[in-house]
């Protein structure tokens, strides 16, 4: 049994793809066995090689008593017989899935698969496509044929960045096989490394489809919080306070407004669309949180420019502060970021704009939505965005946003942080 291979040194565990899921899997694995991890760009394997996290997630101390060989060498990977394929899942221009870093993760495995191989996806998909994409071509590319020379099986990451408390060993983790045999063997490797218990679903299908459902239930919630913030703005009322009553009540969703952005949250939903789709069943539901989530950016920059003209008639001599802009708070993880949106609505306003971020690359940022970090704040400013609570922010006080803002700016507060602090300048959240 592989299981026993694994654990015994008779066989090794290869992780494909080192992001910001598979670096941490590799690294727990390789407390307990033997493990060598893949990515596809040196410099990321130099970094690594060097205890340096390229994601800013792990600290050197996470690489401790590891039995690990980073490499971006193809070759090297020959000597596993367990692959765990951890690569991003993005969408394209359209909003459809893109998956060519999963099949050319794929096309890797297949030329180095072996005759009693195990290849298990993390990376999230819509239902069916480990079946129908991922398995043909590890067949055609091997020559091995499917559950007699090497068996699949899928287990979603459920890695949340920033958040020290829900760590990777500490979520339940789902896992699948495309026989019993291959489910149990799967589940037990995992088993190795998760404290929090694997719950074995009964198809690799089913592992897919409760992966899509998790960041879709949490889309279409948000989308319903900002809903209701357009709904209270018109009111004059404020939806956290609104959200602070309704939550007295035991059974109230704890969900809140906001920029939805990141790798996950903000693209999965269109995966099962995109899956619906092919079945003729038009997802409703999930078009229509995915429409009202994609257009809060520029809600966002709307709802501030408004303010700003009634206080500063031309909004060509306005100077706004955008503070964050990562996709969400103490992360350098500048995936699919909806800051972006605000930043560039203000600009088609005519508005000048400053953004600062604790936390982002700014050569990341440049590179991915082709604009400059401020390298330091420099009012006056006519506005303030507090687009991401990062820690750093939630320290300041109402003296300081005076200090570096004319008088009768704008105070835009996203997350509500400030909510009850502000009482001088013109206070706006969601």
């Amino acid at each position: 049994m592989i299981y026993d291979d694994l654990l015994t040194g008779n066989k090794k565990m290869a992780v494909i793809g080192l992001g910001y899921v598979g670096l941490p899997i590799a690294l727990e694995f390789a407390k307990k066995i033997s493990v060598i991890g893949f990515d596809i760009k040196p410099d990321r394997v130099e970094m690594m090689k060097n205890r340096v996290d390229p994601s800013n997630e792990l600290s050197s101390e996470a690489f401790d008593d590891c039995d690990i060989k980073f490499t971006a060498s193809l070759e090297d990977i020959r000597e596993a017989s367990f692959y765990i394929v951890a690569v991003p899942t993005p969408i394209d221009e359209h909003k459809n899935p893109d998956l060519t870093p999963l099949l050319s993760a794929t096309e890797t495995v297949g030329k180095v698969l072996s005759e009693g191989d195990y290849v298990v996806y993390e990376s999230t998909v819509y239902p069916g496509c480990t079946e129908e994409d991922c398995i043909p071509l590890l067949a055609k590319i091997s020559g091995l044929t499917y559950m007699d020379q090497f068996k699949v099986g899928f287990s979603p990451e459920r890695i949340n960045p920033g958040d020290r408390e829900h760590t990777l060993t500490r979520i339940t983790k789902v896992s699948s096989g495309c026989d019993a045999e291959s489910a149990e063997e799967i589940a037990l490797t995992y088993e190795l490394i998760i404290e929090a218990g694997v719950h074995r679903a009964n198809s690799i299908k089913v592992a897919e489809a409760a992966k899509i459902i998790e960041n879709a239930q949490r889309d279409i919630n948000i989308a319903f919080m900002n809903e209701l913030s357009m709904i209270f703005n018109k009111m004059g009322i404020n939806t956290y306070e609104v959200l602070e009553a309704a939550g007295t009540k035991w059974n109230f969703l704890n969900f809140f407004p906001g920029l939805v952005g990141g790798h996950c949250i903000g693209v999965d939903p269109y995966y099962l669309t995109f899956k619906s789709a092919r079945f003729g069943h038009h997802a409703q539901i999930i078009n229509s949180g995915r429409g009202i989530n994609d257009g809060m950016g520029a809600y966002v920059a709307r709802q501030v420019t408004l303010k700003l003209s009634s206080n500063f008639p031309n909004l060509k001599d306005c100077r706004v502060l955008i503070m964050g802009a990562t996709f969400k708070e103490n992360v350098s993880d500048i995936r699919n970021s909806k800051v972006a949106d605000v930043i560039m609505e203000l600009k088609e306003f005519g508005v000048r704009v400053d953004v600062v971020d604790p936390y982002a690359s700014p050569d990341e940022i440049k590179e991915e939505y082709d604009f400059e970090l401020s390298p330091s704040i420099e009012g006056p400013y006519h506005g303030i965005v507090v687009a991401v609570n990062h820690k750093e922010y939630a320290a300041l006080d109402e003296a300081y946003f005076e200090s570096i803002t004319h008088k009768g700016a704008i105070f835009a507060d996203l997350k509500g942080i400030f909510r009850g602090k502000i009482e001088k300048l013109r206070y706006w959240s969601l």
